[in-house]
């Protein structure tokens, strides 16, 4: 066991990797000789070699479009969009190719798209976006979204080592700000939720960066008895997990750092008003970012975000209801 940040962890399973299938290969603007833009590939270049870590053009419809050639033919290739805002100009290659190859010919598209997602660090309206929905509706498309150290190790090899092509949300405001104990090594994380705190008056239901904001807030909320569930994989979704959470819980806050409009959260309330409808003793309540561009500014960003005191005031009013 080594304690790694979150973004050691992500760099550890992709170097895990590389060196145990010569298959895998990684490609991206700038993760070669620079070692990339959070310096996750960081002295990759000079032990795999420019065939195995290729710096590309900028030009991410490329990136992916190269990607799928090279899985077809049985590679298994991690791109890197250097932040998550810029898959909209590989959206094409990733939506109407990988992700509908297997319908169309039976070919498998193990490809992984690692994204850089999320606010909290001032970067704006062009990098600061958490795009996780637009892939939840398309068909052909699995989605993870790691918020531990454990989880962003694990569920980097499960993305490699799966034959769907996989968005691998990783939150950059975790980066450096998470830490824990990652086993040295290779290990498989289920595309399943986890419970991250038990409770019986209330679930908080969360992913990425906002388990952490879930945590923190109802860490000692008035004497209440508060679970987290932290949903991991959006795309399979825990079902039976969230539902499970709902039956013992009865009172549900989703917390959702991307805008509210058809978020994931949106689909998690679809489900539970669908199937856990008699469990309630409460409507469901989301906490989210406004239909928005995130901000430069600071305070505007922060005004913006979902926080911890947003959250501690939606449950606090949940559970007087």
């Amino acid at each position: 066991m080594s304690t790694l940040t979150y973004l050691q962890a992500i760099s550890a399973g992709l170097r895990d990797e590389l060196r145990s299938d010569e298959r895998v290969m990684v490609m991206g603007e700038d993760i070669g000789v620079f070692g990339g833009a959070f310096k996750v590939t960081d002295g990759f270049f000079e032990e795999f070699g420019p065939d195995r870590v290729m710096d590309t053009p900028l030009a991410e419809s490329a990136i992916i479009g190269t990607a799928i050639g090279a899985a077809v033919v049985g590679m298994r290739p991690v791109c890197e969009m250097q932040f998550s805002d810029f898959i909209s100009c590989g959206f094409d290659q990733l939506v109407n190719v990988a992700g509908k190859m297997h319908y169309r010919q039976g070919l498998a598209v193990p490809i992984t798209v690692r994204l850089p997602s999320g606010g909290g660090f001032s970067g704006g309206p062009f990098h600061s976006q958490n795009p996780e929905a637009w892939f939840m509706h398309a068909p052909g498309i699995k989605v993870v979204a790691p918020s531990t150290a454990e989880d962003a190790k694990g569920l980097l090899h499960t993305a490699i080592r799966d034959p769907n092509p996989v968005c691998y949300m990783e939150h950059k405001f975790l980066y450096r700000r998470i830490k824990g104990e990652v086993a040295d090594e290779i290990f498989e994380t289920p595309l399943t939720a986890r419970v991250a705190r038990t409770g019986s008056d209330l679930v908080v239901i969360a992913y990425g960066a906002m388990v952490h904001v879930a945590l923190e807030a109802t860490e000692d909320l008035d004497g209440a008895s508060v679970e987290v569930l932290d949903l991991r994989s959006l795309v399979p979704l825990d079902e039976d997990a969230i539902l499970d959470s709902v039956s013992r819980c009865s009172k549900v806050v989703i917390v959702d750092e991307a805008n509210a409009m058809c978020a994931a959260g949106a689909q998690v309330a679809a489900l539970i008003a669908e199937r856990g409808f008699e469990d309630l003793d409460g409507p469901v309540v989301r906490v989210a970012t406004p239909d928005v561009p995130i901000p430069f500014s600071p305070p505007l960003e922060q005004a913006l975000l979902p926080n911890v005191d947003r959250v501690r005031e939606a449950c606090r009013e949940l559970l007087e209801y």
